[in-house]
């Protein structure tokens, strides 16, 4: 499956060109290339069909690969930069799912699918994380002025560019982790692991772009270091947070009570509720996540109507407590993502030594 680290490097190249009014103009797998098999990182190639486009330059010459190529420019129509985007958009779903969208026999089939109004169809697996479905169903969008911008793109969760190793991302992520510590020392458990969690996800993918093989290893033992202690603080955390709940029980139900005559807070109660029963279950993942951010959504506009008294305080407390767990929840998946990540590094820690063995044999 296409990780973020591909699309990291995917959109770091399209940034570069897009900055210098560069479009491709044929992206498709066979043009993506692996500098290497150890220390593998995506490149751009043939640019043979490459324009000097700026934003506001329209085209209308075919050019590219047909299964990869943009509506607008599949149906003849003038087209600009954007087309490079949804070429983006075919080989992430070809690289999720093992065909594109619109695998067609013949160019005229592939013309009247591109053409049709049905939605491009999703199939259930594998399944997606939320910021990579967003992305894609973004990507794939047939009207130009809908789909998704160049900035848009490059600032995505999925593509992470934020994140992107620099001297600069390498000084913020040291930086986070002395609040992390500090905050660890005082004793504000909940504070010290979301900053751990935020500097992490500058310094995974440092040792994932770090080419020279002592500074690799020394930053990796770090990062195992530093989620080790999160994975510690986590447990802390969770052990309070259940005895908050445990308190806000009592109070919760209360405030359900003098919200019978309230159907639409009753309802936004009852999906928080949901939320929670999801979480306490172990289900701590993205759609758990969202039923969070629905309710709190909710609860706050209900909120900014509420008059003051008694029932306006139990449900400040309860938007406070949610909101508590929605962010202590964000910090969990970024940790089962970062657990994965380690994994990772592990496995290539691993095919590097043997690799090294081998050649020295």
């Amino acid at each position: 499956m296409l990780d973020k680290a591909a699309i990291r490097d995917c959109a770091c190249a399209l940034q570069f060109l897009h900055e210098r009014n560069i479009s491709h103009l044929d992206l498709k797998p066979q043009n993506i290339l692996l500098s290497s098999f150890d220390n593998p990182h995506l490149k751009l190639a043939d640019f043979g069909f490459a324009q000097y486009m700026s934003p506001w330059d329209e085209k209308s010459v075919l050019r590219g690969s047909p299964l990869y190529m943009a509506p607008e420019m599949v149906c003849s129509q003038q087209y600009s930069a954007q087309v490079d985007l949804w070429s983006v958009g075919v080989i992430l779903y070809e690289a999720l799912y093992g065909r594109p969208p619109f695998a067609s026999k013949t160019f005229v089939e592939l013309e009247e699918k591109i053409r049709s109004s049905q939605a491009i169809e999703l199939p259930g697996r594998p399944k997606l994380s939320r910021d990579c479905l967003d992305l894609l169903q973004r990507l794939l969008v047939r009207d130009p002025l809908k789909r998704i911008t160049f900035e848009e793109f490059f600032t995505h969760p999925f593509a992470d560019l934020e994140h992107m190793p620099s001297p600069e991302n390498l000084e913020r992520a040291t930086s986070l982790v002395v609040e992390a510590v500090e905050k660890d020392q005082q004793g504000d458990h909940s504070a010290a692991l979301s900053l751990y969690c935020k500097a992490l996800e500058y310094f995974v993918p440092a040792v994932h772009y770090e080419t020279d093989i002592r500074r690799k290893e020394a930053l990796r033992s770090k990062v195992n270091q530093y989620i080790s202690r999160a994975e510690e603080l986590k447990a802390v955390v969770t052990s309070n947070n259940r005895a908050i709940l445990q308190q806000g029980n009592s109070a919760r139900d209360l405030l359900r009570e003098m919200c019978r005559e309230s159907p639409r807070l009753l309802a936004a109660l009852q999906l928080a509720s949901a939320a929670v029963t999801k979480e306490e279950s172990g289900d701590s993942d993205s759609d758990t996540l969202e039923l969070y951010q629905q309710s709190l959504g909710e609860l706050l506009v209900l909120l900014a109507a509420e008059p003051a008294g008694r029932r306006r305080e139990l449900l400040h407390a309860e938007i406070q407590t949610l909101m508590g767990r929605a962010e202590y929840l964000k910090e969990k998946i970024k940790m089962k993502d970062l657990q994965w990540k380690e994994e990772s590094m592990e496995h290539e820690a691993l095919a590097e030594s043997i690799g090294r063995s081998c050649t020295l044999q």
